[in-house]
């Protein structure tokens, strides 16, 4: 794990929790940047590298879900784990629109974050070595940059992808043509972490036809196997 890698930005403005985490964290070995207003979060990120932002919601100054919004908009990729009280499903579903990797509703157990905190850096590391030797994906006039985690669509409009949104692609592209079941696209991008409901899986494939498709409706690359899986497609095949 590098220097970067280890540096988390944690953002909680309850004293008696920031603390706790940011102690438990530090005992596991990685360094970590403490603040509790949002808008000091969000010059964080834009001026500072950190393998990781642990991001409350309910922040003064600039919300969890303003904060991470701004920054993919500015391009940038750092893997996003959301804390908040709000664990309704419209909310997480919210916080991966934004460009959230991953959702901790409170209460929680520190293991878990632990844990969570842990699954995102090997998947960013893993990551990194299954998109060397291929860094670039073009498809139906879309183009995506695996190494920079930014693209575009046909329509030219710039697409910033998060972590897990990148393997998902990865993972299928590498396959194109052939179905893909929905439990190796676990393990291959969440791996022996806490796996999502397949709502989660979902929700991704939904999000990457938004960016992508010509229409979302009738998609023409990502496609959906029912009861299986996903298959994508580089070049669909013209009507006659």
């Amino acid at each position: 794990m590098t220097e970067t890698t280890a540096h988390i930005l944690l953002v909680e403005d309850e004293p008696n929790l920031g603390r706790g985490i940011r102690e438990n964290l530090e005992a596991e070995g990685y360094t970590v940047d403490h603040v509790t207003d949002g808008r000091v979060a969000l010059e964080k990120i834009r001026h500072h590298e950190f393998g990781l932002v642990i991001l409350d919601v309910m922040l003064p100054g600039m919300d969890g879900f303003t904060i991470c919004e701004t920054a993919r908009r500015e391009g940038r990729d750092t893997p996003v784990l959301f804390l908040t009280a709000r664990g309704g499903q419209d909310d997480r579903i919210r916080g991966l629109g934004v460009g959230g990797d991953d959702y901790l509703p409170k209460p929680f157990h520190l293991k878990e974050l632990l844990l969570r905190v842990a699954a995102i850096l090997r998947r960013r590391v893993r990551y990194d070595a299954i998109t060397a030797l291929e860094p670039i994906v073009k498809f139906g006039g879309n183009e995506f940059d695996f190494r920079s985690f930014r693209g575009h669509s046909r329509d030219g409009v710039e697409q910033f992808l998060t972590q897990k949104e990148a393997m998902i692609l990865k993972v299928l592209a590498e396959r194109a043509g052939q179905v893909v079941w929905r439990d190796e696209i676990l393990d291959l991008v969440w791996g022996e972490d806490v796996l999502p409901s397949t709502r989660t899986i979902d929700n991704f494939i939904v999000r990457l036809r938004k960016r992508f498709e010509e229409d979302p409706e009738q998609p023409k690359h990502f496609h959906t196997v029912r009861g299986i899986g996903y298959r994508f497609t580089i070049e669909p095949a013209e009507a006659p």
